[in-house]
């Protein structure tokens, strides 16, 4: 991972251990700072995402505020973030729209259903309403990752509209995209314009939504700056970003320890972290992550599969390669481990959660920000 000290990180991190880098983090903040000010766009971070709350005090410094899927995000980001706080959920019960509407700048509606349903409470509160709407432009490669999957129940058809009253919507937002560059954003954009911008004239805003890697490499920052610009200009509107994995992208591994090596007719090393427990993602999604040194099997010299210690029987990451064979106590590094990990974790079997960390390049200090014990697994419990 290019700019990250992980021999030192491998070297002082506890284990099981997740460690952000803070050098890397300004780096990308830096970045979308560049494309506020060129652009006039507010950019949000997607709590879902990224919430190692340590560190709001540095994002906070560029970023607008976040948004929250659901009360408690909301609460976070309101408590520790202090900015604006933008919140959608699929559906709200009646007292999440009460607890939002106190912690909340702007609610999204997934339908117009709960806009109605929800109307006397949303009314007067002084929140800004806006509706989630469905391009139903597919861009996604994956399909538990497309809102605008067929029968998708995120965001509202173009069709849905007809007839129905907008009194009070001050601002649309639409998410479609994941793990993105800029040319999916302009298709789905140029599609909402022609099904949806009649309903932006008179707004306040337009929330472009999420799943933007504008931190990456070749990202065609430029052409964003040019689209935002089209939108505040034509429309009138405030825009807003929401992107979470833009905000760690290249700032986070997971340091791990290999416990044991067993062997059924390849090797099997056991790691202290767990695919199911700390890495949900590589077998939902699935990907394979990459590890620091190591290869595609039959790269290196010594092939062998890496799997997890719980009682899982798919715990299991994939099959690396390495210069030499692995021994217990030997050190793995697990990169781009930042966005998606920690907000996803669970204490299945007991596991040790990871340690969360931070690394500062310019002194070389490793702050362990937080441990786990079995008091943190047995207040999940009752």
């Amino acid at each position: 991972m290019t700019g990250i000290d992980i021999p030192k990180i491998l070297e002082r991190a506890p284990s099981p251990a997740y460690v952000v880098d803070l050098g890397r983090l300004r780096h990308n903040l830096a970045i979308l700072d560049e494309v506020q000010r060129r652009s006039g766009a507010k950019i949000l971070m997607a709590l879902k995402a990224f919430s190692m709350w340590s560190v709001f005090p540095v994002i906070r410094e560029t970023l607008q505020g976040v948004c929250a899927s659901s009360p408690w995000e909301a609460r976070l980001g309101y408590e520790e973030f202090g900015r604006e706080v933008h919140s959608f959920a699929a559906a709200f019960k009646e007292s999440d729209v009460r607890e939002l509407l106190s912690t909340s700048n702007h609610l999204v509606f997934n339908s117009f259903n709960q806009l109605e349903r929800f109307r006397p409470l949303w009314a007067k509160s002084g929140v800004s309403v806006g509706l989630r709407v469905n391009p139903e432009h597919s861009e996604g490669h994956t399909a538990i990752y497309d809102p605008c999957a067929p029968k998708s129940r995120l965001g509202i058809p173009r069709a849905e509209f007809e007839g129905k009253s907008l009194a009070g919507v001050e601002g649309l937002h639409f998410h479609t995209l994941c793990e993105q560059l800029f040319e999916p954003l302009e298709r789905t954009a140029r599609v909402f314009e022609e099904k949806f911008g009649q309903f932006l004239l008179g707004m306040k805003w337009l929330n472009l939504g999420g799943g933007h890697h504008i931190t990456r490499e070749g990202y065609d920052i430029d052409a964003l700056v040019e689209l935002v610009t089209y939108f505040r200009k034509k429309y009138g509107v405030e825009v807003y970003l929401e992107p979470g994995e833009a905000i760690a992208i290249g700032t986070g591994v997971l340091v791990s320890e290999v416990l044991d090596v067993v062997h059924n007719e390849m090797d099997i090393a056991i790691l202290d972290v767990s695919a199911t427990c700390h890495m949900p993602d590589c077998l939902e999604m699935p990907y394979r992550p990459v590890i620091t040194g190591g290869g595609d099997p039959g790269e290196k010299g010594y092939t062998c599969r890496i799997g997890g210690p719980s009682c899982l029987a798919g715990d299991v990451l994939g099959d690396w390669s390495f210069d030499r064979p692995l021994s217990a106590g030997d050190r793995l590094c697990f990169e781009e481990m930042a966005h998606y990990t920690m907000v996803k974790t669970t204490t299945f079997n007991g596991i040790q959660h990871p340690a969360i960390c931070t690394y500062e390049p310019e002194t070389g200090e490793l702050t362990v920000v937080r441990r786990f014990g079995y008091e943190d697994f047995r207040s999940r419990l009752s």
